[in-house]
């Protein structure tokens, strides 16, 4: 279960790795990755398949990143967020963010059990300040459902 406390703790972090972001910049990875630079954020993307994203250099991999990140957001298929997990646990980045839809049991599992702080089934876009209208009306439609974590 998330909690604030680990939401707070990972957007603390200034910089940040990105994996999901794509090459055309039409995918939600890139349009994370453009909010959070907006936004004052440091964002690495890590692309196995790309030397650059959004006119940025690229890595291909976490362990390859020039300087250490406080955590990683992660926006690929369920399919591939365990080995995404593992790669962060490998490079020893401490948090790990799994947006929706990238989650799994078994990522979750792989990420707590490498001593990595999770937020996984929330919207990072949800409580990066300042919040858009849309992710602002998300965010208080989740508080009053009483889905916000706590």
């Amino acid at each position: 279960m998330t909690t604030r406390i680990a939401v707070d703790d990972f957007l603390r972090q200034k910089t940040l790795a990105l994996v999901g972001a794509s090459r055309s910049g039409h995918k939600f990875g890139s349009a994370i990755y453009r909010e959070l630079r907006t936004k004052g954020y440091h964002v690495l993307a890590v692309h196995p398949g790309a030397d650059r994203i959004e006119g940025d250099a690229c890595w291909p991999t976490m362990a390859a990143l020039p300087e250490p990140v406080g955590g990683v957001v992660v926006v690929v298929p369920p399919a591939k967020a365990l080995k995404v997990v593992q790669e962060a646990a490998a490079a020893q980045i401490p948090r790990i963010w799994l947006q929706p839809g990238t989650e799994s049991p078994a990522a979750i599992e792989a990420a707590r059990a490498a001593g990595i702080e999770v937020v996984a089934g929330h919207c990072l876009l949800m409580f990066v300040e300042p919040v858009g209208w849309f992710h602002g009306f998300h965010r208080t439609l989740w508080r009053w459902l009483g889905k916000l974590p706590e």
